[in-house]
């Protein structure tokens, strides 16, 4: 395999959404909300309910309410918790072994992947989880914690919208949250770190519509996928999901959908591989046109 030097490769950003993307449901469920005694319908009506009352941003109110109810039941909200909680998050099939077989089949190409989260679900609990060392940056809600390591709070709210803030900081090459100066600063496109044609950007339903129209309009690639058959849900359950990611496709949100089977030769794998060949044939023209 030609190993060739990260300095010549070209740069590729894989971006994803984390909850009914990479792993099924939504992080909390899995230990976080049964360590407190709640059902996820129980929280989530709440979330909504306490976001009505209060004209109140969607994700901000249920940051509010994890800590919150946390507090109440005497419950530890400090960021060794949430790493815990984030290590009892079970994967799609394929997940775990993916990031290091599509690096390994990028350099072949001459690309060098990168991979992004960009997820409304708990930054703590995703940097618990098996999966956090593969991402170059992990762009997801998050909490401030004072003195004592505790949890006290937001520090970010990753919502549907703002997600295509993360896009423009990846194409800039600009991995933190707070900096507004570069962001909003003119960058020619040649000085941009990963340029919008070479972005993949994965996720699972409407959610991530703003991201997915943004990259299509400027030239990348966006991927809906719907979970596998699982036999713990209703037929019902599963028609509606896979309807409401094909939709994506319908109102051309998304390039392509799927089932959410990261193992070698699956459909989203060709896919991904497919478009990794165009951005590498891409660039290839280009550098030979520019010479």
């Amino acid at each position: 395999m030609n190993r060739t030097s990260k300095k010549t490769l070209i740069p590729v950003a894989l971006c994803y959404d984390f909850d009914g993307t990479l792993a099924p449901g939504n992080m909390q469920e899995r230990s976080f909300l049964p360590d407190l005694g709640m059902t996820a319908e129980e929280f989530w009506t709440a979330c909504e309910n306490h976001a009505k009352e209060h004209d109140m941003d969607a994700i901000l109110g249920y940051m509010f309410l994890m800590l919150r109810e946390a507090g109440i039941r005497k419950k530890p909200i400090n960021r060794k918790a949430f790493s815990n909680h984030g290590k009892s998050i079970k994967f799609f099939p394929g997940v775990k072994n993916w990031f290091s077989r599509i690096d390994e089949y990028g350099i072949s190409l001459g690309l060098d992947v990168q991979h992004f989260l960009i997820s409304s679900g708990i930054r703590e609990m995703v940097e618990g989880s098996s999966i956090a060392k593969h991402f170059r940056y992990i762009f997801a809600s998050s909490f401030q914690y004072d003195e004592n390591g505790v949890a006290i709070w937001p520090a970010l709210a990753v919502n549907y919208t703002n997600k295509t803030q993360y896009l423009f900081r990846i194409n800039k090459g600009i991995l933190n949250a707070w900096d507004n100066s570069k962001i909003n600063k003119y960058t020619p496109d040649e000085e941009r770190a990963i340029p919008f044609e070479n972005f993949i950007y994965i996720g699972d339903g409407e959610t991530d519509v703003p991201a997915m129209k943004l990259l299509r309009f400027q030239g990348g690639t966006a991927i809906g996928v719907f979970p596998p058959d699982d036999k713990s849900l209703s037929k019902k359950i599963q028609k509606a999901m896979r309807e409401n990611t094909l939709d994506l496709i319908r109102r051309e949100r998304a390039d392509y959908v799927t089932v959410a089977d990261y193992r070698s030769g699956k459909p989203l794998d060709q896919i991904v591989k497919n478009r990794m060949q165009v951005i590498a044939s891409s660039e290839a023209c280009d550098r030979l046109s520019s010479n």
